[in-house]
């Protein structure tokens, strides 16, 4: 079994080892406390005592060196997180207040947001049915029923289970077709052609 060896790093002076050693001149106290060493290194630390640490608060200054202008544009930089900004609908055209998501439209109640009028093709008026059978038949619209018809035609000798085979996939599609055919041939909307 192999020897441990002596820790080289262990203090000599007796203090514990991986212990911090206070920064400050001729102190020999444990440093618990962290700083930070500059403006600019605010993520590396100088660590000191309770006394050190206070005395070393009490002195820094995070602005030494700077003009009051630089200062002024770091406190105005800080308000928004350094974060680009702009005024309210200055990157809109038209509405400024576009940008708002108002699902309750509470903004149209106070007269912020404008709506284009609807423009109405006749769609507005299929129920959630008929607009799925336009999914299955895989139409958009606006429909004649001699269209429905003819994709009706198509889509049926493309998935007939004698077309593949007696695939009971086929089979269940072709169920889909015919059901969403029969709900657009019922159909009150669609103009004859």
């Amino acid at each position: 079994m192999a020897r441990r060896r002596a820790n080289p790093l262990a203090a000599m002076d007796g203090a514990k080892p991986h212990q911090r050693v206070c920064e400050a001149p001729g102190c020999r106290l444990e440093g618990q406390y962290r700083a930070p060493r500059a403006r600019d290194k605010l993520d590396e630390y100088r660590w000191f005592c309770l006394e050190h640490v206070r005395d070393y608060n009490k002195k820094w200054d995070y602005f030494a060196g700077l003009e009051p202008d630089q200062i002024e544009a770091h406190i105005r930089a800080d308000t928004t997180w350094r974060r680009p900004v702009w005024p309210l609908g200055a990157r809109r055209n038209g509405n400024p207040y576009a940008h708002i998501k108002d699902p309750l439209g509470l903004a149209d109640d106070a007269g912020l947001g404008e709506k284009p009028p609807p423009k109405y093709d006749g769609s507005e008026q299929l129920t959630p049915a008929e607009r799925n059978a336009m999914d299955v038949l895989e139409l958009s619209w606006p429909l004649t029923r001699k269209v429905v018809k003819s994709r009706y035609k198509e889509l049926v000798k493309l998935h007939h289970p004698d077309a593949n085979g007696g695939a009971r996939e086929a089979e269940e599609k072709l169920k889909e077709i015919n059901a969403a055919y029969s709900t657009l041939r019922a159909s009150e909307h669609l103009p004859a052609d």
